[in-house]
């Protein structure tokens, strides 16, 4: 189930901007270096295509599953390094006391520099007609995802999807295109294809935007939910009244959010075909 209804954020003493760069500083000073290293190196090759990403295991114990936490970097973070999608947002979900009640494996695939997850561009408008079948580094995640599914000890009931601008594009679009296997999804400063709501439209959806958001404008979001209503849903939308572009600061370290994504859990087993 949805949360159903819209947070909007008043100011305080302690929601200023500077607040907020000043705890995430504080959250990060359990050393970027160490974490970054949690999360081994990979790729993945199928078709003749060579994806990059980086994997995250929590401490294994015999018998148990864990969810999998799928991350969409921002445009920023494009490459062939396999470094830079490690750059925002994910380190929420490995610090040690969200480890101790929620551990999980994550995968932060990278989009290569010309490469973007979504077919929606900025403005609204699509570069090609959407498809199924078409070839596209989402696609190719989503190969990726189901191999993981296989070779883990992964919970596929608890499969979650996030992403921070042109990723939260590619987190709207991914449940448009595989809605059977998602558990949750979490779309931050994105947007998606309206026509395509009736597709997700009982997936749990929390939605971030900032509504001073001037590369991303917040209508993405807002049409977004509002399309989701229409037909029947309950998203979660949380709208920043005095954030920018950088909502996925506060939106990953939303510890509601983080409880609330882990909970949420898909009675069907997804579709995992290769």
């Amino acid at each position: 189930m949805g949360i159903g209804y819209i947070l909007r954020m008043k100011l305080s003493a302690l929601t200023t901007p500077f607040f907020w760069i000043l705890f995430t500083a504080t959250l990060m000073a359990q050393n970027e270096s160490s974490l970054r290293h949690k999360f081994e190196y990979h790729t993945f090759q199928q078709g003749g295509d060579t994806l990059n990403y980086r994997l995250f295991s929590p401490d294994l114990k015999e018998g148990e599953k864990y969810p999998l936490i799928l991350f969409l970097h921002g445009a920023g973070e494009r490459g062939d390094d396999n470094e830079r999608q490690l750059t925002n947002g994910i380190w929420n979900f490995v610090r040690d006391d969200i480890l101790e009640k929620y551990p999980a494996f994550i995968v932060a695939p990278q989009a290569g520099a010309e490469e973007r997850w979504s077919v929606i561009r900025w403005d609204g408008s699509l570069d090609q007609t959407w498809s199924d079948s078409m070839t596209s580094v989402l696609n190719q995640t989503d190969l990726l995802v189901n191999s993981l599914m296989q070779e883990l000890p992964v919970d596929t009931s608890r499969f979650y999807v996030t992403g921070l601008s042109m990723g939260g594009f590619g987190t709207w679009e991914y449940i448009q295109r595989f809605p059977e296997k998602v558990a949750a999804a979490v779309p931050v400063c994105g947007g998606g294809d309206l026509s395509k709501a009736n597709r997700i439209s009982e997936i749990p959806i929390w939605a971030f935007h900032g509504a001073l958001d001037d590369v991303v404008e917040p209508e993405f979001s807002r049409e977004m939910i509002d399309a989701l209503r229409a037909e029947g849903g309950k998203p979660g939308y949380t709208e920043y009244p005095d954030v920018t572009h950088g909502s996925w600061v506060r939106a990953y370290a939303d510890q509601h959010m983080i409880s609330w994504l882990f909970d949420q859990k898909r009675e069907k087993e997804p579709v995992t075909s290769d």
